[in-house]
C-alpha cells in the first residue's frame, strides 16, 4: 500500500452531535470548496495516521453485508462518484444514530474521496471518514503594513490530530472491503462505538494480524499468567520472551506445535499455555490459528515491547539477550541482599 501519490478530490463536512444527549445533526448541502494548498494540507494530515503496518479490517454484519449501511454507502460512492454528497449525508446520519452513549463526544465529520491510492499494485479510489472531537486555542498572528503585530485568538481543530478515522478501499469488496482504522480512544465505550457500533468492522485474518495477535497472547501468558501458576524467575521469563521473538524472526511460517516445543519445552508449561490460549480466545471472541505466515513487520513492532531488561532496585538494569545460564541468582546472608553473578569472556 502506497498513499504518497493519493489525491484528495472531494470533502463533505457535517456536525454530528450526541443524539442521546439531545444534540443535533447538521449536514452540509454540498462538498466544500478547497484551494490547492488547503487540499494538500488536508490530504497529508488525514492520511498521516495510516501506514503499511496498519491492521486491515473488513465490514461485517451478522446476517449479510447487505445490511451494513456504511458498507453500502461506500460501495455506492465508489461505483458512482456523483452520489458522493448524498452518501456522505447518509454516513453522517448513521453516525448520529449510533451516537447515543453519554461518553461519546459531539464533533465534526469529514467524508473524503481520494483518488490514485496504490493498493497491491493497482491504483484505486478510496473513501475516508474522519471525526474530530477536540478543539484547541490558536493564535492568528499578523504583521501589518506599519510593522505592528496584531493577533486574534481563535478556536479550531488541528487536522493532523483527528480523533477517529477510517479509509475504505474497493479491494476485497466481496468480503467487506479493505478498511484501515484509527482511533485515539483505544479502550472503553468510545473505541467500541466507532469500530463496532458505527462501522461494524472486524479484523482480517492477515499475516500481520495473526502474528501480532499470537505475540500479544504469548507475552501476556509469560508476563502475567505463568508467574501465577508456578515459581518462575525474572531471568526465566525474559528467556522465554527472547525465545519467542527468536522463533518468529527465524521462521517464515508459524507452526504452533513446533513453537511450543522450541520455546516452552516443559509439557506442564505447554498445557498451561493452551489453557490460557483458550480462555484468551473466548474473552476476546477471536480464533487463534495453529498455522499462518509470519509478518516481519508485526514481529519488528512487537519486539519493541518484549522486555529483555532485568531491573534491580533503582541501581542497575541488566539486558539479557542470550544464554540465561551465564547469569546466576543468589542471596548473601551477611548483607541480607540478593545478587546476580554474570559470566562473560570479554569486556567491551
Amino acid at each position: 500500500m502506497d498513499l504518497s501519490d493519493a489525491v484528495l478530490q472531494r470533502v463533505s463536512v457535517h456536525y454530528v452531535g450526541n443524539k442521546g444527549n439531545g444534540d443535533e445533526l447538521i449536514n452540509s448541502k454540498a462538498p466544500i470548496e478547497l484551494r490547492d494548498d488547503e487540499r494538500l494540507i488536508m490530504r497529508s494530515s488525514f492520511l498521516s495516521r495510516f501506514s503499511l503496518e496498519s491492521e486491515r479490517y473488513a465490514f461485517n454484519h451478522l446476517v449479510s453485508l447487505d445490511y451494513n449501511e456504511v458498507y453500502n454507502y461506500c460501495l455506492n460512492t465508489l461505483a458512482e462518484t456523483e452520489t458522493f454528497q448524498q452518501n456522505a449525508i447518509n454516513i453522517a446520519k448513521c453516525l448520529y444514530e449510533a451516537t447515543e452513549h453519554p461518553k461519546i463526544k459531539a464533533g465534526d465529520l469529514y467524508i473524503c474521496y481520494f483518488e490514485n491510492c496504490e493498493v497491491e499494485g493497482a491504483f484505486v479510489d478510496a473513501i475516508g471518514i474522519f471525526k474530530t472531537e477536540t478543539k484547541s486555542n490558536f493564535l492568528d498572528l499578523e504583521l501589518g503594513d506599519n510593522k505592528e503585530f496584531k493577533f486574534e485568538l481563535r478556536v479550531g481543530v488541528d487536522v493532523a490530530k483527528f480523533d477517529k478515522g477510517c479509509l475504505v478501499f474497493p479491494t476485497n469488496a466481496e468480503n467487506g472491503f479493505d478498511v484501515l482504522l484509527f482511533d485515539s480512544a483505544n479502550k472503553g465505550e468510545e473505541a467500541v462505538f466507532w469500530r463496532e457500533t458505527f462501522l461494524n468492522v472486524l479484523p482480517q485474518a492477515t499475516a500481520y494480524f495473526q502474528t501480532n495477535q499470537f505475540l500479544t497472547l504469548t507475552k501476556q501468558f509469560i508476563a502475567k499468567q505463568l508467574p501465577e501458576e508456578r515459581e518462575i524467575t525474572k531471568t526465566d521469563q525474559i528467556d522465554l520472551l527472547n525465545k519467542t521473538v527468536e522463533y518468529f524472526k527465524g521462521n517464515e511460517s508459524f507452526d504452533k506445535k513446533k513453537f511450543e516445543e522450541e520455546v516452552f519445552h516443559d509439557p506442564g508449561v505447554i498445557s498451561a499455555f493452551r489453557n490460557f490460549e483458550t480462555s484468551y480466545s473466548e474473552a476476546k471472541d477471536i480464533e487463534v490459528a495453529d498455522n499462518f505466515d509470519i509478518s516481519l513487520q508485526a514481529v519488528k513492532k512487537q519486539a519493541k515491547v518484549f522486555k529483555s531488561v532485568l531491573k534491580l532496585d533503582k541501581n542497575f538494569h541488566v539486558y539479557i539477550h542470550g544464554d540465561k545460564s551465564l547469569i546466576e541468582k543468589g542471596f548473601d546472608p551477611v548483607t541480607g541482599k540478593h545478587f546476580y553473578k554474570i559470566y562473560f569472556d570479554e569486556e567491551e
